[in-house]
């Protein structure tokens, strides 16, 4: 099982790369900003819960998130793989994530981190801001605070995997195929002749 998480801030390409890998190597898509975008619109009570949280531009509490990644697991026990994206995103979560592979017989192959300048990501969420229902991405203010608590908390998840040699950075910037081809070509280097 090749289990790849996708990786970089807000408005980085995650949502499309991550589409164009699933089509190529089959693996179940697991983002847990479509589950819990689906559970706002469903106006759940954890949808609720998590749109208070992701309207001041803070993350969805661990438990939360970590549920809903056990879940779908368990509902995809002959899957190839899973392209995890938007997920882990601190530190406690990368290493509930590994516990919960290992209680599997798994473990993460690869973490490929997608890196784009803040000017960049910021021109890109405002952009996507103008078509998505999504409140944070129409807002500089709360854009640059979720940028700035990525960098706080969320880039460290790469020096946690980087301790085992699973990370490979790519540039973010460029044509979509472009940047397709890169994250290709280091999948494919990490996959069993």
């Amino acid at each position: 099982m090749f289990n790849l998480i996708l990786f970089g801030p807000p408005g980085s390409g995650k949502g499309t790369q991550s589409e164009k890998l699933i089509e190529k190597f089959g693996w179940i898509h697991l983002s847990t900003g479509d589950l819990l975008r689906k559970e706002i619109a469903n106006e759940t009570q954890l949808g609720l819960e998590a749109k208070a949280f992701m309207d001041k531009g803070q993350l969805v509490p661990d438990e939360v998130v970590i549920g809903m990644i056990g879940s779908a697991l368990d509902a995809n026990p002959t899957a190839k793989g899973f392209l995890f994206d938007g997920f882990p995103r601190t530190t406690a979560q990368a290493e509930a994530l590994d516990a919960l592979l290992t209680s599997k017989g798994s473990e993460i192959t690869l973490v490929l981190a997608l890196e784009v300048s803040e000017e960049e990501l910021v021109a890109r969420l405002l952009n996507r801001g103008k078509t998505s229902s999504r409140p944070d991405d129409r807002n500089e203010d709360v854009i640059r605070k979720r940028l700035l608590e990525y960098d706080q908390k969320t880039a460290i998840v790469a020096h946690h995997y980087a301790k085992f040699d699973k990370v490979a950075k790519v540039k973010g910037e460029g044509s979509i195929d472009e940047i397709f081809q890169s994250l290709r070509e280091q999948i494919e280097a990490r996959q069993p002749a």
